[in-house]
């Protein structure tokens, strides 16, 4: 892969070919590999290599920019004259900030050297094991393994240099009932591929699938709900953009209050709510740098409960008079009390609706962080403490931040990674689905 000196190097030709005013550029390598597999079978696997420059110029406040997978002097000079021919036929920039002075960053363990390129034979063992198990269960396998390693290098007029490695790799996996009548999903992620939990994630989809068979049908309303980690995970994907000042600031977040103002300060969620961006977390190591090129620092964004802080991009927050905001790079919700396992929730249960996955989610109204979407995967009513039986899927229409409400949120378990959040069990008093649904 690309060494820290090779990236300087290219960033440093693409800055001394431009007389812009002011400059970004950066160059970028990836290495990836991938295995699919459904029927119970390997259906295709593949890697790919790419390396790739870009350039942004401000010529009189008007931007332009190029980009380009060639890296001889003649074409970096062509990409190089074609941003600036575009800034000079642009409107003028009314966001333009300087580009970044020199900054210095502290780096982030979130890399694993052999992700790029797992070997092929180690793939077709992991992933054949997991073959092998739905046989035996007489379920239906299909899913993805991914794995990547990463190169990334940026520079500015400005003097200002970021070089980072990262990495990430990935397991899911549907299991399916061979009459098609229940399914079951599970996935894990690490940056390092070593340290996936294979034969879990083909436990979890395989148990899920043989345990939701025979599902009933009972009507949509307002229910108790159990939410897994995967549910949280799926449902928060929309979340941290109701965090951004400029939308605060102008009237368009949940995060605003009348009068122009925001939350700031006040008590939003439960108090049992933490959500946070830490780039060092060991589980889910974020980036040394954030928006705009800032160094990345630990952000709490709600603490216990409180709304603590908004996002401001350098240019807002100039606007605003305020400073910007060094992050977030990762999300990590969790609870500031005791922790309790999906098993304690279960037990503790009178009645209530456990969920393992969410789908197909769409925003409704961004002022009221209003998601509507499905559930899908497995979906089972507990009563008295015990796992009853499986029933069959709905449509949702829920708010998140009546979700997280005070008072609506009963528990709260260690979180998991999932995908790139790092998400506990929610149990919740009270979860709306609006009508039935006959999806698998």
């Amino acid at each position: 892969m690309l060494t820290e000196r090779e990236a300087k190097k290219i960033c440093d030709m693409l800055l001394n070919l431009t007389k812009a005013d002011d400059a970004f550029v950066s160059v970028r390598e990836s290495f990836d590999s991938n295995q699919r597999f459904a029927a119970n079978a390997f259906t295709t696997n593949g890697s790919s290599r790419e390396r790739a420059f870009s350039v942004r110029v401000w010529i009189n406040q008007r931007q332009g920019a190029a980009s380009g997978t060639e890296f001889d002097e003649g074409s970096l000079r062509r990409a190089v004259e074609q941003a600036e021919q575009i800034a000079k036929l642009s409107p003028v920039d009314v966001e333009y900030m300087p580009t970044l002075k020199p900054q210095k960053y502290r780096p982030v363990k979130g890399f694993a050297s052999d992700a790029g390129e797992v070997p092929l034979k180690w793939r077709a063992k992991q992933l054949g094991a997991i073959l092998d198990r739905c046989d035996e269960a007489k379920v239906v396998g299909a899913g993805l393994f991914q794995s990547g390693a990463f190169t990334t290098a940026s520079a500015t007029r400005n003097g200002n240099f970021d070089f980072e490695r990262s990495s990430r790799a990935s397991l899911s996996m549907t299991a399916r009932t061979p009459d098609s009548t229940s399914s079951g999903y599970a996935l894990d992620s690490h940056f390092d591929p070593d340290k996936l939990d294979i034969r879990g994630v083909a436990q979890r989809a395989v148990d899920k699938a043989l345990n939701g068979r025979n599902a009933r049908q009972i009507d949509p309303g307002v229910y108790p709900v159990i939410l897994e980690p995967q549910a949280v995970g799926d449902i928060l994907s929309y979340f941290p953009g109701a965090f951004t000042a400029r939308n605060a600031d102008e009237g368009r977040s949940p995060m605003s209050a009348p009068g122009g103002k925001t939350l700031l300060g006040q008590p939003v969620f439960d108090a049992k709510i933490n959500f946070y961006s830490d780039p060092w977390h060991a589980e889910l190591p974020g980036s040394q740098s954030a928006q705009d090129g800032l160094p990345a620092e630990k952000l709490h964004l709600v603490r216990n409960g409180v709304l603590e802080n908004l996002v401001y991009s350098r240019f807002w927050a100039h606007k605003m008079n305020k400073p910007a905001t060094p992050g977030p790079v990762n999300y990590i919700l969790e609870g500031s009390g005791p922790t309790h396992s999906l098993a304690e929730m279960i037990r503790s249960t009178e009645r209530a609706l456990l969920l393992t996955r969410l789908w197909y989610i769409r925003m409704v109204n961004p002022r009221t962080q209003l998601l509507t979407g499905l559930t899908r995967d497995g979906v089972w009513l507990i009563e008295n403490g015990k796992i009853q039986y499986a029933v069959r899927n709905f449509r949702f229409n829920q708010s998140v931040m009546q979700m997280l409400a005070a008072g609506n949120v009963e528990r709260i378990s260690k979180p998991q990674r999932v995908g790139n959040l790092l998400v506990p069990a929610l149990k919740l008093k009270a979860f709306t689905f609006s009508s039935a649904s006959d999806a698998v």
